[in-house]
């Protein structure tokens, strides 16, 4: 009979290059996209221009 050492189960660590850090990014950058042209839809000017940087 042989032995084999037993590891615990890690967690996959929630920083760093990682698939959960680049879905949520993802949908961060899919809200803020949304969320620009809906202020140049209601504003009728760039996000720029609406925020005072041109």
């Amino acid at each position: 009979m042989t032995s084999t050492p037993i590891t615990p189960k890690v967690q996959e660590p929630k920083f760093g290059f990682n698939d959960y850090a680049e879905r949520l990014n993802g949908r961060a950058a899919m809200i803020g996209f949304v969320a620009a042209l809906v202020v140049e839809y209601v504003t009728g000017q760039g996000v720029l221009s609406w925020l005072g940087l041109i």
